[in-house]
């Protein structure tokens, strides 16, 4: 019997072509900024291990803002660096406090054109960078950091924040955090929650971004690299206590866990495109060694095709237009 010649390579002979047979796509929409704004600073402060990245001025980070809505960045995730940290974090959930100052008024300006979205952990806040309240003994107290973390997000849905950022791998904090929610009419807030969290040599640069106090590691509460089940429980625990969105961080690393949470869970998958994945390829890329910006889209494009809904990178604007030519 004679069979017909099999050619995978006819979907792939011309541009046109390829384009139409694309399994996956990137668009501007799917795209997440990450940003800093730092309290006192009177211009913006390069990052120097995240080239192209700032720590924003309220101003700057105004314009910044403006500039990723109009390339059509889906939303923009606040951190907030505040010049002066205690053992609770008192800054995180102060009205006045730099990170619910810049929401107020990032909300007013471009609330209409850009979801506007806050980070919620008091690593920021404290002055020990661990993401919670400390115990007698060092450790984080879980139940006691609940407590701060329910009153941040009131802070911040105050504040007009439309997604909250869960980002501190505590047990319970989407179930505490959506019950003072709702209790306090604030029913539309959308909660994301950082579900698969792990504990990465990875996250570097961000700790100079956020000028961290962390001394030791969060192997306590973020989840062990090794473990791929894990993190799907973690997912399916998040989305059961009422999580709108969750999230797989780091990215690239995770992309097999990426993969199995979209697979198990009905709502939105995210992952986040960490500190230490963006300064890798800008160093390669400084020395020559990739091309740039097609490193930059396929390791976007990459995460899509994994599973993620949508992308947090600190390349969304710049890809954004790219995208748009």
């Amino acid at each position: 019997m004679s069979f017909p010649e099999i050619r995978p390579r006819r979907l792939r002979r011309t541009p046109v072509i390829r384009a139409l047979a694309r399994e996956t796509s990137i668009e501007p929409r799917h795209l997440v900024l990450p940003m800093f704004v730092r309290e006192g600073l009177a211009e913006p402060s390069p990052i120097s291990s995240m080239p192209g990245v700032v720590q924003h001025t309220m101003d700057s980070l105004r314009r910044a803002v403006a500039d990723a809505a109009d390339a059509g960045v889906g939303g923009v995730m606040l951190f907030g660096v505040p010049a002066v940290r205690d053992a609770r974090g008192s800054g995180a959930d102060d009205p006045e406090g730099i990170l619910n100052v810049a929401t107020r008024g990032l909300v007013d300006e471009v609330g209409d054109a850009i979801v506007v979205q806050t980070d919620l952990c008091l690593d920021e806040f404290t002055d020990h960078g661990h993401c919670g309240v400390l115990a007698s003994d060092g450790s984080v107290d879980n139940d006691a950091t609940l407590e701060r973390y329910v009153a941040m997000a009131l802070a911040q849905a105050r504040a007009g924040s439309h997604l909250l950022g869960l980002s501190g791998m505590m047990d319970g904090q989407v179930a505490a955090i959506r019950r003072a929610l709702d209790a306090e009419g604030f029913t539309d807030t959308l909660l994301l929650g950082y579900a698969a969290k792990y504990a990465s040599a990875f996250y570097g640069p961000f700790r100079e971004a956020v000028d961290s106090q962390l001394q030791g590691d969060r192997r306590t509460y973020q989840l062990d690299p090794g473990n791929r089940r894990e993190g799907l429980r973690e997912a399916l625990i998040d989305e059961a206590e009422g999580a709108d969105i969750v999230m797989v961080k780091p990215a690239m690393g995770f992309l097999d866990v990426l993969r199995e949470v979209r697979d198990a869970v009905q709502v939105p998958v995210w992952a986040y495109q960490i500190s230490g994945e963006y300064a890798m390829i800008e160093a390669a890329a400084a020395n020559g060694w990739i091309d740039r910006r097609a490193a930059v889209l396929e390791s976007l494009l990459s995460i899509r095709r994994a599973g993620a809904d949508a992308v947090l990178t600190y390349w969304a604007t710049e890809a954004a237009r790219w995208l748009g030519e």
